[in-house]
């Protein structure tokens, strides 16, 4: 029973010794190994590892994703056009060098953006004040935030950071200039679309004069073609009258005559004054063929 009490108590400080003298690392942190209080060794593979029990040694562990750092309020800054701007951000960034880094902040992630806010706002107003409002907003925008991204991490370099990205969610006008720039812009707004409408109006006047002398000319086309095919019908029509005419001319001069009077006498309101001997009434007189 003494033996087996034993054994018992030799395997749990045997647990206890491993539990003091074994760490393991993740694959989302670093490790730094102190001893008595200094530095010594830094380990980011992960797995595990052996080292003195404390107070020897310690492991202070530092995370080793990338981070977000959101500015909790807009910086104003202005552009080279003396315009105030509210520019609203956000840092995306990572330990690179955990020795550097914890020299620099003794491992207080919010010390490190502090710093790193600190920078931005210096950064930002430099890259800004080269700008007007409408490269900062519009044209320029991803060079600038290339650039930003640039000289911040030549700043912070030395501390053990990497910017991964910088990004500019949100640029507003101040409150006071907001108005008259609005106003502005209506005004510009306004401008185009009065061109704009003056500009469809020229043009469709301009498409009804074309439609308009088309329409003349193909009128004027079919008008000749149906002339000209007229004219050919009469000549066909007179060409086969006078055939048929000269077969018997008696019966052409009547069949004219009846013509002649279906023409004068169309209508019952019809009324014509002539003289009773003259030749237009000669078939009514005597029907009869000399």
């Amino acid at each position: 029973m003494k033996k087996f009490t034993s054994l018992i108590i030799a395997a749990a400080i045997a647990l206890g010794l491993v539990r003091l003298c074994v760490y393991t690392v993740g694959e989302r942190e670093y490790a730094l190994v102190f001893a008595l209080g200094e530095l010594v060794e830094v380990k980011s593979e992960p797995g595990l590892y052996v080292k003195m029990p404390a107070p020897l040694q310690n492991v202070v562990y530092l995370d080793r994703r990338i981070l977000t750092m959101d500015t909790p309020q807009a910086d104003l800054v202005q552009t080279s056009e003396k315009k105030n701007l509210l520019i609203d951000s956000f840092v995306k960034w990572r330990i690179q060098d955990p020795r550097s880094y914890w020299v620099s902040f003794i491992g207080s992630e919010r010390a490190a953006e502090d710093r790193v806010a600190a920078l931005l706002r210096d950064v930002l107003n430099q890259t800004v004040n080269r700008r007007t409002v409408n490269e900062i907003t519009s044209r320029e925008r991803d060079r600038a935030m290339s650039e930003i991204k640039g000289a911040l991490q030549q700043r912070v370099k030395d501390v053990g950071i990497e910017i991964v990205d910088v990004r500019l969610k949100r640029v507003d006008f101040t409150p006071e200039i907001s108005e008259s720039v609005y106003r502005r812009m209506e005004a510009e707004r306004k401008r185009v679309a009065s061109e704009e409408r003056s500009m469809g109006a020229a043009a469709a006047e301009k498409i009804r004069a074309s439609a308009d002398r088309e329409r003349a000319v193909i009128l004027a086309e079919a008008y000749r073609d149906a002339q000209r095919i007229k004219g050919e019908g009469d000549s066909r029509a007179n060409e086969i009258y006078a055939k048929a005419f000269e077969k018997d001319p008696e019966f052409a001069r009547f069949y004219r005559n009846l013509d002649a009077y279906r023409q004068s006498f169309g209508k019952p309101t019809d009324m014509i004054v002539l003289d009773g001997s003259g030749e237009f009434f000669e078939l009514l007189k005597d029907p009869e063929p000399k």
